[in-house]
């Protein structure tokens, strides 16, 4: 499950983007068919749904029924039709033939809240809220078997965050209450790589949980107009990725459970969002506005700079292409990613009034998913050539070239990334205890580090070589992404 989406009610993620009954587009539920076969040429295999900080203070029930009632939306500051709910996200997923993963309001909401939200996904005919399913045209349960508890908790930017004691003690009594409901659930709750917020959750509800919930973006952009260039980019490759990974790894296996929970990396992205006025609120010193067209001009019009498609060029993909690397070089213990968001704001598609733009990162998945094998082997590497920089006044050195071997059905696909924004890079392969006659290679990439996808601008794609005598040498383009197929 490491290639995984996120979709929150943020923006055009939602309405106008994977949901839009007055598109052209859309089928008979709603829904945008460009975009879903889209999402189904990447096998999507889990959507982690509704949030993401809109979490914190939603009330799943508006979102279900007959007639959907506005609300306000306290996290994005909006109003929220409710069209979209818990039985359109399971219709969704099943369209798509992927996991449902709900995240759960910890933050104004109760255990029973969460509780009473397994009942109606996943009780056949028991109690109130399964009869209130069935009333609204769903016979058979949904069978929501992944659920989290609470989204960014910890930070005071969260409606309802916590300190770590009351943290565990709201994920340990939610988990007794939802795993009463369905003992089958697969429960993970939010977290952070802190030493003390991990400690305090795992001791207090650790056995009730078999995932642990983690989020990074390595480019915060408060202004929205800011963004680190390619270099910067990749020297936040390196230790900024398995850093966190191997801190997390540190506190379950310090509290004895790193064979019973994985880590559930389940909003991921090299661009965080841009969001008006966020620092005012990360801050904790929210401006007071009087202006009568400040909803319109600060909050609404300022969140289109997401949309801006020169944004996402080779660094997006060459960097997640490197997350994912680095997920499989420790999927022991990383056991879902979910990036973030799918479509739209800083997604992978961006959908407009004439169809969708597929932007670097989403070739990324397409090569991945459908190219790499289900198995991750060990290699041995040397003379690795490396990129050497600063970063926010630090000296860092990470790897150029960053290769994952897997192996499965019909043979052996290399995942291999080249850093290096000028020099191709030759790599000398060599298979021990098998021999390997032929080799394709597969490559994403564009003219330069800069080159995106806009409407009518296709710079950034996959071609695909012929199959050729297998050397051991293979030749990698700068700034690319890679799968090498052997047989």
């Amino acid at each position: 499950m490491l290639y995984g989406h996120f979709l929150e009610h943020f923006h055009r993620q939602v309405y106008d983007g994977v949901f839009d009954p007055e598109s052209k587009f859309a089928d008979e539920d709603g829904f945008r068919t460009d975009v879903l076969e889209a999402m189904k040429k990447v096998q999507t295999p889990i959507i982690r749904w509704p949030g993401g900080c809109y979490v914190s203070a939603y009330d799943w029930h508006y979102g279900v029924g007959k007639k959907r009632i506005p609300t306000y939306d306290k996290a994005w500051r909006v109003e929220e039709s409710n069209l979209f709910g818990t039985d359109e996200f399971a219709k969704l997923c099943k369209k798509l033939d992927c996991i449902p993963y709900i995240c759960t309001n910890a933050g104004t909401g109760t255990a029973e809240d969460m509780s009473n939200w397994v009942e109606y996904c996943n009780l056949r005919n028991m109690g109130i809220f399964a009869k209130e399913r069935i009333e609204n045209g769903f016979e058979d349960p949904h069978n929501i078997k992944f659920w989290s508890i609470g989204n960014e908790n910890w930070g005071g930017h969260e409606i309802g965050s916590k300190d770590a004691e009351e943290w565990g003690r709201l994920v340990r009594e939610s988990a007794k209450m939802m795993l009463r409901v369905d003992p089958t659930l697969e429960l993970s709750a939010a977290s952070i790589d802190d030493l003390d917020w991990n400690l305090n959750l795992l001791r207090t509800a650790g056995q009730y949980l078999d995932w642990i919930s983690i989020h990074s973006y390595w480019d915060f952009t408060p202004d929205g107009v800011t963004y680190i260039d390619y270099d910067t980019a990749m020297l936040r490759t390196g230790e900024d990725i398995s850093g966190v990974i191997d801190r997390v790894r540190a506190y379950l296996t310090a509290c004895g459970l790193e064979k019973k929970i994985k880590i559930a990396y389940d909003e991921w992205n090299l661009r965080g969002w841009y969001h008006p006025n966020l620092m005012d609120i990360w801050n904790r010193e929210p401006k007071r506005h009087e202006d009568e067209d400040f909803y319109q001009n600060q909050i609404l019009a300022p969140r289109n700079i997401n949309d801006n498609n020169a944004i996402y060029t080779m660094a997006d993909a060459v960097f997640s292409a490197a997350f994912l690397n680095t997920c499989m070089r420790n999927c022991d213990i990383v056991g879902m990613a979910c990036f973030s968001p799918i479509v739209n704001t800083r997604g992978a598609i961006f959908t407009h009034e004439n169809g969708i733009v597929l932007r670097s990162t989403y070739y990324v998945f397409d090569l991945y998913a459908n190219l790499l094998k289900e198995n991750v082997l060990d290699i041995w590497s040397e003379d690795v050539p490396k990129l050497c920089g600063t970063d926010r006044g630090t000296r860092k050195t990470v790897d150029a070239v960053d290769i994952v071997v897997t192996y499965g059905e019909g043979g052996y696909a290399i995942a291999a990334v080249n850093k290096d924004p000028e020099k191709a890079q030759t790599i000398d392969l060599s298979i021990i205890e098998d021999e390997v006659s032929e080799y394709r290679i597969h490559t994403l990439n564009g003219p330069s580090v800069d080159s995106y996808n806009d409407i009518g601008r296709d710079e950034v794609g996959i071609k695909t070589g012929e199959w050729q005598n297998f050397t051991g040498s293979v030749c990698l383009e700068a700034h690319s992404v890679n799968v090498i197929e052997l047989r």
